[in-house]
C-alpha cells in the first residue's frame, strides 16, 4: 500500500474512534481489509501466507535500520526480536514515549509523511503520527486464519443489525456496508470470499425471517412471577425442557477453539402425531437454532410489526447448532440406517447437537473476561428449518474448504473467471488442442441435412455414390496451422480451405443379430445454429450456449452429451442443473439415444421424480449391476451349453473370464483362420455360415442370421455376433469388482469413480457433498450446465472443483453452460443484495457481459409465432421452426376462444382491486375468479385439464386461485383441476399448451416490471396465453411496452365462442362459423360458465333417461347435444345459441355413470346455484400441499 493510502486510512481510523458512527466504522473495516489485502499491487499476483509474513519481516526490520541508525532512544527496539515488538501493545510503548517532533522523523524517514525543516515543529497531532506507525507495521492475523475463526451460524447482533442486513426495501439510491459482485475480482481468494461473505448475509436474512415468524406464533409473555409463558405454538419451534453441554473436545494442534462441542437438547413434543413425526425426522447435519427470550410484555399483549421485533419478544441470543442424532432410552445416538427406529415412550425426546465451536470459544472468553452471562444456560426455544432452505452451512464449509486449499482452475479459465484478458480467449476456435475431425455420430439426419447446416462451407465428401452418403459423417475442419507469412497468392487458397469441410460418413459396426442391438438414433433435424453449439461443445475449451424459450436447449445439450461420450469413450461427463426437475428432463432425452444406460449415475434426491421405472441413483445402480451381471451369467452358462463345453463355468466373473479366453477365443480364431483368404485364395460363400461355431447360441435372433449375398456382409454379421458375445464379457469383467466388494456403501462407491462415465447432479448437491466426492477421489473431464443463467455464481464455481488436481494441473477440458440470462435470474430474497451487492447475478450472466463469445439459438419450436412475437424481442434473430406454421395444432385455432392470445382487463370487483391480507402477499379475487371461470369454461367445452395451467405473478394470489378452485369445481368430476396452480418463477423451464395467467396488481406494476419476469410469463404458453389484468396499468410502463403494445391491439374484453367444441376444424385466424359472445366483466364470465354447466347437466340427464327407457347406448359427453340450446346470464337473456355440431368426445370429458349416479351429481351441483363469495382464508396455512 503506497504512503498516501496510509496517511488517508490512518486519518480516517482516528477519525471514526471519535465519532462512533457504527455504519462509517464498518465501511471503513472493509477499506482497511482491502488496503491489506494479499496481493502483490504491481503484478496483481497473489500472496501466499509466507510471502505476506516476509513482507511484514522486512517492514519491522527496516523499521529497527531506521532506529539503530538514527534514533538512539530508540535502540532496545533495535535490538529486539520481531516477534516480541511487533504487537500493537508492544509499539504503543515502544514509540508512545516520543514527542510528536521525533516520530514525524520516523515516519519521514520511512516516506510515510515529508521531512520536517530544522526548528519547525510538526502540525500533526501525536495521536495521527502514533496510529500511522503502529497500524504500518502491527502483526496482522492473515486473511484465511480470520476465515477459519469466524462462526458459520449468525447470532442475534449480526441478524438484526440493519447495517449488515438490511430489511427495509432498497431503492438502488446510497451506499451500503457490502461486498460487492463485480465484473472483475483481485483473485481467486478475494472472488470466494465475497461470495462466501454475501452468501452467509443472505441465508441469514432467510433465518431471520424464519425466527420472526416461529417466535412471534409462540407467543412468548412474561408471567406472573417474572419468568416466560407461551401462550402460542409453533410448528417449527418448541420450548426447550432442559439444555446441557455435553463435551467439550481439546482443541487441534495449532488451534485455539475446540475441536467439537455437543449438547443434549431435551423437548417435550406433546403436538399433532404429523408433526411429532416431523421433529423425530430431523436427520444427521441438520441446522437447528437455540434462542433465549427474556419477554417484558404482559400476558395477552398482541405483537406490533411497526415496532421492533427483539424488544418486543425479549430475545437476547441466538445461536446455531448442527444435529447428530436423536437419543433413545440408554442415551445413545439413533444411528440412521435400514433398520427401524426403536419406538419411544412418552414424548420426551432428546437431541445430542454440534455446537459451533469457534462461537463457543468466543462465548466462554468474554464470559470469563468481561463477566458477562453464560450464553449457554438460558437457552429456552428451539427452532428447526425446512430441508431444503437449510443447506447453507454445508455450502459455507464447502466455500471455506476450497479458500483453505490450493483452488487449481484449468489455465485457459483462470483469467476469465476473475474478469481479465481476452474474452474470447477459451472459446474452442483459439484453443491450442482444438480437435480436426469429430465424429458426429448420428446429429444428422441426412447429407441433404449436413449441407444445411453449413451453407457457407463447400463439402468434399468421400465417398462418391449417393447411397454410400449416409450418417453417420465424421467431419474434418481446418484448424489454424503453422503462423508464417504467407505470400499474397496464397491468400485465396488459404480462405477456400477454411470453408472446405471434408467429410467421411462410415457405418457403425455390426453388434449383433437381435433388434435390441440395433443402435438408438437421433431424430431431431438440428438447425445450422444447434449444430455449431453441438460442434463447440465437442470441442475443448468454454461453450456458452444463449436459449431462448422453446429453441430446443435440452437437445442441444442431450446431443453433445452423446457425441462426448462416443468421441471420447475414456472420458466422463458431470451434467449440474439448477433444478431437479431439469435433470429429470435432461436424462429422460439421454435414455432415449445411444449411451448404455450402465454408465448413467443420478445423484442426489430428486430421482423418484424420473418418469421411468429405472432407478438411476446411486444405489439403484448398484442393484442394476447386480442384476445385470445375473443376467449376464446366464447368458454364459446359455453359450456354455451350446458349445458343450463342461463344467460350471458361469458361476462368477472370474470363472467366465477364463471360459472366453480359453474356449470362446480359440474357436473364433479357428473360425477365422477357415473363412479369411489366404495367398490371394476366394472362400466359398457358403463357408462363412457353415464354419460359424456359435449357430446354436443365437438360434433365438431371427433367422436367417446369414443372407448368404456377399462375402462381406455375411462376414460383418459374423464379427457382429462376435462382438455380441465379447460384449458380455467385457461388461462381466467391468462387474467384477461387484464381487469382491460386498457392502451397498463401497459398491456405489465405485460405481461413482469408476464404472459410470455421464454422472449428473443438482448445483446444490455438488456444493453440499464435494468434500466427499473429493475425499473418493472422484474425475471427470466435461461439465455440462443447464439452467446456467439461474445458479447462483458460487454454486456454478463449486462443480468445477470437484476433484483433486492432478500434478498441480485441473484434468477440466470442456466446460459447456447452456442458459438464457434474458429470463429470471438465481432467487435472492434480500432486495439489498440483490441490488447493490449484485448477488442476482449469475457467472452466466458476467461472462455474457464480459464478452465472452455465446451461440445464440435462433429459432424456437414451442410456440404459435403470433405468441413468439410477445418476446422474441427481447432477442436478436429469434425465428420459428418450420413446424409450427405446418403442424395442425399450430395451424387450428383454440376451441370456444376467438383469439390465441387475448388481454382481458378486470376492474375492480365489488369496489377492490388488489388487496394485501400481509406484507407482499398481493391477491386479487375478481381476477381469480375470472381466471377460474375461463378454466372451467374451457373444460366444458372439452379441454384436457392437464393441458392448462393457471400462473400468477404473485404467492398470494397463488394461493387464493387455489382456494376458488377447490371451492367452485376442485372436487367436480367434470371439472376437476389444471395441471398447476403457481407463480412465474416456479413455473420457469416449464411449458403448457394454454396459459392462463393473472397479473394481481392494479396500483402499482410491482415485480413485473422486470422484463425478464415478462419474457417467462409469456413464454410458457405453446397454444393459448389468456391474461388477466389491470390494462390501464401496464400499458403505460415503459419497460412492458414491446408485449403490452401488442397485447392491447386486440380487444380488451373476452371474446368466447359458445358452440364451438374442442378440438376444433376452424383454422386459427379464420371468422367462426358459429356466433362470437363478448364477455364483459368477470361476474357475467362466472353467470355464463354456471349456467352452460347446469344446461349440459340436464341435457345429460336427459339423454341418460331416455336411452334407459329406450335400452339403448349410454348418453354422449358432456358438450354432445343435438338440438338448440338456451342459455341465458343475467345482463343478456335470452340469446340463442344453437349447437349443429357434435364434436368428437374425449376421454377427459367422457362421462360414464350409472343414472342414479348422474342425478345425485346434478343435485349436489344445485347447491353452487349462488357464486360464493370471498372464501375468507388463505391457503398458506400448516396443512397446504405445497407444490415441488
Amino acid at each position: 500500500m503506497t504512503p498516501t493510502l496510509w496517511f488517508i486510512v490512518t486519518y480516517l481510523i482516528l477519525f471514526s474512534g471519535r465519532r462512533k458512527v457504527i455504519f462509517f466504522s464498518q465501511l471503513l473495516d472493509m477499506l482497511k481489509f482491502y488496503t491489506g489485502f494479499e496481493i502483490n499491487d504491481q503484478t496483481g499476483v497473489a500472496l501466499t501466507e509466507n510471502e505476506m509474513t516476509t513482507i511484514h519481516y522486512d517492514r519491522i526490520t527496516s523499521l529497527q535500520r531506521a532506529a539503530f541508525a538514527h534514533f538512539p532512544e530508540l535502540h532496545d527496539f533495535a535490538l529486539s526480536n520481531v516477534a516480541a515488538v511487533d504487537t500493537r501493545d508492544s509499539l504503543q510503548k515502544i514509540f508512545g514515549p516520543l514527542s510528536p517532533n521525533s516520530l514525524h522523523k520516523v515516519a519521514s524517514y520511512l516516506c510515510l509523511l515529508p521531512a520536517l525543516p530544522e526548528n519547525v515543529d510538526t502540525t500533526y497531532e501525536k495521536e495521527f503520527l502514533l496510529e500511522l506507525l503502529v497500524s504500518r507495521h502491527e502483526r496482522r492475523i492473515s486473511q484465511i486464519q480470520q476465515l477459519n475463526q469466524m462462526p458459520l451460524y449468525p447470532t442475534e447482533k449480526i441478524i438484526w443489525d440493519e447495517n449488515i442486513v438490511p430489511t427495509e426495501y432498497y431503492s438502488g439510491e446510497g451506499c451500503l456496508a457490502l461486498p460487492k459482485l463485480n465484473l472483475q475480482f483481485l483473485t481467486l481468494h478475494d472472488y470466494l470470499l465475497r461470495n462466501f461473505n454475501l452468501f452467509r448475509l443472505e441465508s441469514t436474512y432467510e433465518i431471520r425471517q424464519d425466527i420472526e415468524d416461529a417466535v412471534s406464533r409462540m407467543k412468548p409473555w412474561q408471567s406472573e412471577y417474572g419468568g416466560v409463558v407461551f401462550g402460542g405454538w409453533a410448528r417449527m419451534a418448541q420450548p426447550i425442557v432442559t439444555f446441557t453441554v455435553v463435551e467439550v473436545a481439546k482443541p487441534n494442534i495449532g488451534e485455539n477453539w475446540p475441536a467439537r462441542v455437543r449438547a443434549d437438547v431435551t423437548v417435550n413434543l406433546n403436538v399433532r402425531h404429523q408433526i411429532k413425526q416431523e421433529w423425530e425426522g430431523l436427520r444427521k447435519h441438520d441446522v437447528c437454532f437455540l434462542i433465549t427470550v427474556r419477554p417484558t410484555q404482559p400476558y395477552g399483549t398482541r405483537l406490533d410489526w411497526k415496532k421492533s421485533f427483539v424488544e418486543q419478544t425479549g430475545l437476547i441470543y441466538v445461536r446455531g447448532c448442527e444435529v447428530q442424532g436423536m437419543l433413545d432410552d440408554k442415551g445413545r445416538v439413533i444411528e440412521e440406517g435400514p433398520e427401524p427406529k426403536p419406538e419411544l415412550k412418552g414424548d420426551l425426546r432428546t437431541f445430542r447437537v454440534f455446537l459451533d465451536p469457534n462461537q463457543y470459544q468466543q462465548d466462554m472468553t468474554n464470559t470469563i473476561q468481561s463477566g458477562a452471562e453464560d450464553v449457554y444456560e438460558n437457552f429456552n426455544i428451539i427452532m428447526r428449518r425446512k430441508p431444503k432452505e437449510n443447506n447453507f452451512k454445508a455450502v459455507l464449509e464447502t466455500i471455506r474448504n476450497l479458500m483453505n486449499t490450493e483452488c487449481v482452475v484449468p489455465d485457459w479459465l483462470h483469467d476469465i473467471i476473475l474478469g481479465y484478458g481476452d474474452p474470447g480467449s477459451a472459446h474452442y476456435s483459439k484453443m491450442p488442442n482444438q480437435i480436426c475431425t469429430l465424429d458426429f455420430n448420428d446429429t444428422f439426419l441426412s447429407i441433404d441435412h449436413l449441407k444445411a447446416c453449413f451453407p457457407d462451407h463447400v463439402l468434399k465428401v468421400s465417398a462418391d455414390s449417393v447411397t454410400l452418403q449416409k450418417p453417420p459423417f465424421k467431419i474434418t475442419f481446418s484448424v489454424k496451422g503453422n503462423r508464417g507469412v504467407k505470400r499474397k497468392g496464397e491468400n485465396e487458397d488459404i480462405d477456400s480451405e477454411k470453408n472446405t469441410l471434408f467429410v467421411e460418413p462410415h457405418v457403425i459396426p455390426n453388434r449383433g443379430p437381435y433388434p435390441y442391438n440395433q443402435p438408438k438414433c437421433n431424430t431431431i433435424p438440428f438447425t445450422p445454429t444447434q449444430i455449431e453449439a453441438i460442434r463447440a461443445g465437442m470441442q475443448p475449451g468454454l461453450t456458452m450456449v444463449v436459449g431462448p424459450p422453446g429453441t430446443g436447449k435440452t437437445d442441444v445439450a442431450v446431443q453433445i452429451i452423446s457425441n462426448l461420450y462416443h468421441n471420447f469413450p475414456e472420458q466422463r461427463t458431470l451434467i449440474v442443473t439448477h433444478s431437479n426437475q431439469a435433470l429429470n428432463q435432461l436424462f429422460e432425452k439421454i435414455m432415449a439415444l445411444d449411451i448404455d444406460e450402465r454408465h448413467l449415475l443420478r445423484m442426489g434426491h430428486g430421482e423418484e421424480e424420473l418418469e421411468t421405472e429405472k432407478d438411476f441413483s446411486r444405489y439403484g445402480r448398484v442393484n442394476y449391476v447386480l442384476a445385470r451381471r445375473l443376467e449376464l451369467l446366464r447368458e454364459v452358462g446359455r453359450l456354455q451349453e451350446s458349445l458343450g463345453v463342461p463344467g460350471d463355468v458361469s458361476y462368477t466373473c472370474e470363472t467366465a473370464g477364463h471360459f472366453f479366453l480359453y474356449q470362446v477365443m480359440s474357436r473364433w480364431e479357428q473360425y477365422l483362420s477357415k473363412v479369411r483368404p489366404k495367398g490371394g485364395k476366394t472362400v466359398d460363400i457358403t463357408a462363412v455360415s457353415e464354419f460359424f461355431p456359435f449357430h446354436k447360441y443365437f438360434a433365438n435372433a431371427p433367422q436367417p442370421i446369414f443372407k448368404g449375398q456377399s462375402l462381406e456382409e455375411d462376414m460383418e454379421i459374423a464379427e457382429g455376433c462376435f462382438r455380441h458375445i465379447k460384449k458380455i464379457f467385457t461388461q462381466l469383467e467391468e462387474f467384477r469388482a461387484f464381487e469382491l466388494l460386498r457392502s451397498g456403501l463401497d459398491r456405489s462407491k465405485y460405481l461413482l469413480v469408476k464404472e459410470a462415465k455421464i454422472i449428473a447432479m443438482t448445483c446444490t448437491h455438488a456444493a453440499l457433498k464435494r468434500h466427499d466426492l473429493v475425499e473418493l477421489g472422484f474425475k471427470y473431464d466435461n461439465i455440462l450446465m443447464e439452467e446456467a443463467a439461474q445458479i447462483l455464481e458460487i454454486e456454478t464455481f463449486i462443480p468445477l472443483l470437484l476433484q483433486n488436481p492432478e500434478d498441480g494441473f485441473s484434468r477440466l477440458k470442456r466446460w459447456i453452460m447452456i442458459g438464457d440470462h434474458h429470463q429470471l435470474p438465481p432467487v435472492i430474497k434480500n432486495m439489498a443484495f440483490q441490488k447493490y451487492s449484485n448477488m442476482e447475478q449469475s457467472l452466466f450472466t458476467r461472462f455474457v457481459r464480459l464478452g465472452v463469445p455465446t451461440v445464440d439459438l435462433d429459432a424456437q419450436g414451442r410456440a404459435r409465432a403470433s405468441l413468439c412475437n410477445l418476446y422474441n424481442w427481447r432477442y436478436k434473430n429469434l425465428g420459428n421452426l418450420p413446424h409450427v406454421q405446418l403442424l395442425p395444432e399450430f395451424r387450428c385455432a383454440n376451441a370456444g376462444l376467438l383469439y390465441d392470445f387475448q388481454l382481458i382487463n378486470v376492474e375492480d370487483f365489488n369496489g377492490v382491486g388488489e388487496s394485501e391480507p400481509n406484507p407482499y402477499f398481493y391477491q386479487n379475487l375478481g381476477e381469480a375468479e375470472y381466471a377460474v371461470a375461463l378454466f372451467m369454461y374451457m373444460r366444458l367445452l372439452g379441454y384436457p385439464a392437464e393441458r392448462i395451467s393457471i400462473l400468477t405473478t404473485y404467492n398470494g394470489q397463488k394461493h387464493l386461485i387455489r382456494d376458488v378452485i377447490n371451492q367452485r369445481c376442485g372436487n367436480n368430476p367434470f371439472i376437476g383441476r389444471p395441471n398447476k396452480v403457481t407463480t412465474v418463477d416456479r413455473f420457469q423451464g416449464q411449458q403448457n399448451d394454454y396459459i392462463i395467467l393473472s397479473l394481481v396488481r392494479t396500483k402499482a406494476v410491482g415485480h413485473l416490471r422486470d422484463v425478464r419476469r415478462l419474457v417467462v410469463a409469456m413464454s410458457r404458453a405453446r397454444l393459448g396465453l389468456y391474461i388477466f389484468g389491470r390494462v390501464s396499468l401496464f400499458q403505460n410502463c415503459f419497460e412492458l411496452t414491446p408485449a403490452f403494445s401488442q397485447l392491447t391491439a386486440r380487444p380488451l374484453q373476452l371474446h368466447i365462442i359458445p358452440m364451438e367444441y374442442y378440438p376444433t376444424e376452424r383454422k386459427n385466424g379464420e371468422h367462426p362459423s358459429h356466433p362470437v359472445h363478448v364477455i364483459k366483466n368477470m361476474p357475467e364470465m362466472a353467470n355464463f360458465v354456471y349456467n352452460m354447466y347446469m344446461h349440459m347437466l340436464e341435457s345429460a340427464r336427459q339423454y341418460r333417461q331416455f336411452y334407459a327407457s329406450q335400452q339403448l347406448l349410454p348418453p354422449p359427453a358432456l358438450g354432445q347435444e343435438s338440438e338448440p340450446v338456451q342459455v341465458s346470464t343475467e345482463e343478456e337473456d335470452g340469446e340463442e345459441i344453437e349447437n349443429d355440431t357434435k364434436p368428437e368426445s374425449t376421454s377427459e370429458t367422457t362421462v360414464e355413470v350409472e343414472g342414479e349416479k348422474e342425478e345425485e351429481a346434478a343435485t349436489k351441483d344445485e347447491e353452487h346455484h349462488k357464486m360464493p363469495e370471498h372464501p375468507g382464508r388463505d391457503s398458506d396455512s400448516e396443512g397446504e400441499e405445497e407444490e415441488d
